[in-house]
């Protein structure tokens, strides 16, 4: 069996060590319901352990990275021009996962920039908390859209980036920057820092054509319009990838134009040689048995609730006064 704690060591045997003298005072004071939370509490810090047995199987990256993903969230973002009518950002959010997938074992960070740049996910080897943020991941809404730059997330990308390699020297790390380029805001973009990047790409999304944008998230919300005329029509965003290849060379990485019929393969393939290797042979898995013991607290939990429940329907009215003559 094998662990791997999602809080350091020393914290999870101190927190266990202290819950597991409450649940014993708890029982020889006969204290049932106080030993049942204790009980419960204590199989959630052992869930918190990670145990697992090795088995199944998983493709991995061979080497040791970190990953930057930088999407672009601006209004455009929400554009219907990818692989026919869906939205760009829908493209970003399908490849950031196939990327994923392929480094399995890497670490990932999210950043976004619209109006501002935001580090959305810390770097963790999480693949699931990864996938939760790209999955509520939204375009702006364009009522509060004041004007992007394509190169928003510069300065937090270029901090984000200094600190991981004070942090870990030998570590390369890629960055992966999604978005089509549209620049709105009125200042001259900031370059990009490609001092500490060691690989990755530029994906660009949407068609020359264009497409429309819809105000809000919302299925039944209305198209964006452009009223710089007398006769307001939908407005249409296009992909400038001018703007896109600009970015690439600042980053020294390769440019790829994502239209949704590409395999993940075409994205890795245009990264910088020697930036990382991957296996393309299956390597050992591990199947996760954190979920019997949250299961288990989840059930002992159960007795609260059920207590009170009981004691509820217990209850009875109180029984009339008689009333003396």
């Amino acid at each position: 069996m094998t662990f791997a704690p999602v809080i350091p060591w020393p914290l999870l045997v101190l927190a266990l060590a202290a819950v597991l003298v409450f649940t014993v005072l708890a029982l020889t004071r006969k204290a049932r319901p106080a030993a049942l939370r204790g009980a419960a509490v204590v199989l959630l810090l052992l869930a918190m352990l990670r145990p697992g047995w090795p088995g199944g199987q998983a493709n991995t990256a061979a080497a040791e990275m970190d990953v930057f993903f930088v999407v672009d969230t601006s209004t455009s973002m929400a554009a219907e021009d990818y692989n026919g009518s869906a939205t760009r950002l829908s493209g970003a959010k399908r490849d950031v996962m196939a990327i994923a997938k392929e480094l399995a074992g890497a670490k990932f960070s999210l950043i976004t920039f619209d109006n501002k740049a935001t580090v959305r996910m810390p770097l963790t080897r999480d693949a699931t908390a990864l996938q939760t943020a790209m999955t509520t991941l939204q375009p702006q809404n364009a009522r509060y859209a004041q004007g992007s730059s394509v190169t928003g997330a510069a300065q937090l990308l270029k901090e984000r980036l200094a600190a991981t390699k004070g942090q870990h020297p030998g570590r390369p790390a890629l960055v992966f920057y999604a978005g089509d380029g549209e620049n709105t805001s009125a200042e001259q973009p900031p370059a990009l820092d490609a001092a500490n990047v060691a690989g990755g790409a530029v994906l660009g999304y949407g068609t020359a054509q264009g497409g429309r944008m819809k105000e809000t998230p919302d299925a039944d919300a209305g198209y964006l319009k452009d009223r710089s005329s007398d006769t307001p029509q939908d407005a249409v965003s296009r992909i400038d990838e001018k703007q896109l290849r600009g970015i690439a060379e600042q980053l020294r990485l390769p440019y790829a134009h994502r239209t949704g019929t590409e395999p993940p393969s075409d994205m890795l393939g245009k990264t910088q040689s020697g930036a990382l290797t991957i296996s393309d042979a299956d390597t050992a898995g591990r199947i996760e048995l954190y979920w019997l013991l949250a299961l288990g607290a989840f059930l002992l939990a159960l007795h609260e609730p059920l207590r009170h429940l009981a004691a509820l329907l217990n209850l009875r009215p109180a029984a009339p006064k008689e009333r003396t003559p």
